[in-house]
């Protein structure tokens, strides 16, 4: 019934869904496995895309020749540029999706894709041989072989779900959890843990009263997320979402359930996300706090579901209810659904190659929150880079590995694999130190050529961004070159509340003003429409970028230039760290746990000082 396949998917989260459209858009002949093909590429969480630092990453997949962006695009009931007011490095977009659109249209995108099988059944087997994976074992009894296997499991291996004091084993509300897998794995030596996520309860938005909230509309301008043309709603078309307020009413209403909370009575061992807390959490930490932000947010167009972000909870339901009441607005609230919590096993990812392939087993890789991950998009990177890879492997072809200096999703897998996690990890700005390099407008000048040199952005996609890179440096080049005279742009400056021009001067220097935009100085003088009118608006906002932070973009060029000497000097293979005596042992045992494949990755690791740094140097003849 099976043939052999060059690459096997288990799951069809966001991570598998990536993973198999990647090795398949690559040519290897794959096959997704997934326990419900109605649920492929469910938002199993909030229904939104994006975020801040989570916006470049679906930038990133989708630049690199991903799905997830043009499936968002494709969606969206509502689009925001967040963090507009702060420099182009914070710019992050974000979109509310609907639900059930998206998953349908994930599943209309991968059965449109060549060299894609799929089949519905649990994984609860690996097949070994010769210390490879080399095939999966279904819960019916197939056998199916394969030259490479990612495992995208999510939350179901041995996920067990709770509210208040009930619980009971699930992978997702109404789902079954996956079993056998960990157990196989870690009699093999790999290392396991656990973790939790949560979700908040979905209310019937007929019961609400909108009018006791504050309403969040969509941006004017829709830029969306792929760098393809892909059709999307127009901006009068977006659905709003609001903004809710807890009070102290509402907190000492949940407060008369924390003795029956899992998370407050131990019920639960794994560790929950700290960015994206439980209501019950922020009212225990923040206990200061006499409100928190909620956002009201619609789960789709044909639908009058609710998602009640900033409400997570894992309280016995009466309690949720009995709180919920107490909140402006939703005063004859009624839930479809309870919020809870679900706890699941997780591999810590230093067991794994930059590659996402495992150490312990060739031919077997990691994506999503089997790494101990939380979010889609971290989940959709992962995905992508471990189905690039799983190709790679199946075709013995080299790995393809992104640096920090290239991309959110290097900081994000050099992040894991360095520093590991003891908590859901979940990706920010902060976390990536040449986040001016790393925007979200340039996503494709920086990996789609990368992308199409592989095999999977297609000619379109590098077409696209050449045409672009060439009209960014005519853009810069002209600004450069025209001069304008005061008078033609002093009443510009007078509304713009800049200083007035007293003698000509080039178009550069007057876009370095603060609070002076291209694309306004443009607008303002028939000669420059005229000059510029071939280009179109995210040309000119990139060669505005490039004009602006000039200074910023080559300080964090050179920085990336002296660590690439760290980055290039590679650590031998197998090298004896216990034989390097001048190192203290905290740092020898991390170093034997993780082995860095460079001194650069080395010298990131918690605990190793640039003195242990420098003596792995002498060691290693440098």
């Amino acid at each position: 019934m099976f043939s052999l396949y060059d690459v096997i998917v288990v799951g069809a989260g966001h991570a598998g869904c990536e993973a198999a459209a990647a090795a398949a858009n690559m040519g290897s002949k794959t096959l997704l496995v997934t326990m419900n093909m109605n649920t492929m590429g469910q938002m199993s969480c909030n229904p939104a895309m994006g975020g801040i630092a989570k916006g470049q990453i679906v930038r990133e997949v989708d630049a690199l020749g991903g799905y997830s962006g043009i499936v968002t695009d494709k969606t969206m009931i509502q689009f925001r540029m967040l963090n507009r007011s702060k420099g182009p490095a914070m710019w992050s977009p974000r979109a509310q999706s609907d639900r059930m659109l998206f998953s349908q249209t994930w599943r209309e995108m991968l059965e449109g894709t060549v060299n894609l099988d799929f089949y519905q059944d649990m994984v609860n087997g690996l097949m070994i041989k010769d210390g490879r994976c080399v095939g999966i074992v279904t819960a019916m009894g197939n056998e199916i072989r394969a030259k490479a296997v990612v495992l995208t499991n999510g939350t179901f291996l041995n996920g067990i779900i709770h509210i208040g004091e009930k619980n009971f084993g699930g992978g997702r509300m109404a789902e079954r959890a996956a079993t056998g897998i960990t157990e196989q794995l870690v009699e093999l030596g790999f290392e396991s843990d656990r973790l939790k996520t949560g979700t908040p309860p979905r209310i019937d938005g007929r019961s609400l009263d909108y009018s006791k909230m504050e309403e969040q509309k969509g941006d004017d301008e829709i830029a969306g997320f792929s760098y393809l043309k892909v059709d999307k709603i127009k901006p009068e078309q977006q659905r709003s979402c609001w903004i809710a307020y807890t009070n102290q009413e509402v907190h000492d209403s949940l407060k008369t359930g924390f003795d029956r909370s899992p998370m407050f009575a131990g019920r639960i061992g794994g560790t929950g996300p700290r960015y994206c807390p439980s209501i019950e959490d922020k009212i225990n930490r923040f206990a200061d706090r006499d409100r928190h932000q909620l956002f009201v947010e619609p789960e789709g167009w044909n639908t009058v579901e609710i998602y009640l972000n900033g409400f997570s909870t894992s309280l016995p339901e009466s309690v949720q209810y009995q709180s919920l009441i107490k909140i402006p607005g939703f005063e004859n609230v009624r839930m479809f659904r309870p919020g809870y919590a679900i706890e699941y096993d997780f591999f810590p990812p230093h067991q794994l190659h930059y590659s996402l392939e495992t150490k312990h087993l060739g031919g077997l890789f990691f994506a999503g929150q089997i790494n101990g991950t939380t979010g889609y998009e971290e989940a959709a990177c992962q995905g992508l880079m471990a189905g690039i890879n799983a190709h790679n492997a199946a075709n013995e072809k080299e790995p393809l590995v992104l640096k920090r200096s290239e991309a959110y999703i290097g900081v994000l897998i050099d992040d894991l694999i360095t520093k590991g996690t003891e908590e859901p990890y979940r990706m920010f700005t902060s976390r990536a130190e040449f986040r001016t390099l790393l925007r979200q407008d340039n996503a494709d000048i920086r990996l789609t050529e990368m992308g199409y040199n592989i095999g999977l952005a297609s000619q379109e996609r590098y077409e696209q961004v050449l045409e672009k890179k060439t009209n960014v440096d005519a853009i810069i080049k002209k600004f450069n070159e025209i001069s304008v005279e005061p008078d033609s742009v002093n009443s510009f400056f007078e509304s713009a509340g800049s200083a007035a021009l007293t003698q000509k001067q080039k178009l550069y220097q007057l876009v370095l003003r603060p609070g002076i935009g291209a694309k306004e100085l443009i607008a303002h003088s028939s000669q420059l429409q005229q000059a510029f009118g071939q280009f179109n608006e995210l040309e000119i906002e990139q060669a505005e970028i490039q004009m602006k932070y000039a200074v910023y973009l080559e300080k964090e060029r050179e920085m990336v230039d002296r660590m690439a000497q760290m980055e290039d000097l590679e650590i031998p293979t197998n090298f004896d760290f216990s034989k390097v005596h001048a190192i203290g042992t905290e740092a020898k045992e991390k170093l034997k746990k993780i082995q860095p494949r460079t001194l650069g990755q080395a010298s990131r690791i918690s605990g190793i000082n640039p003195s242990d740094v420098q003596i792995l140097m002498v060691y290693m003849g440098r």
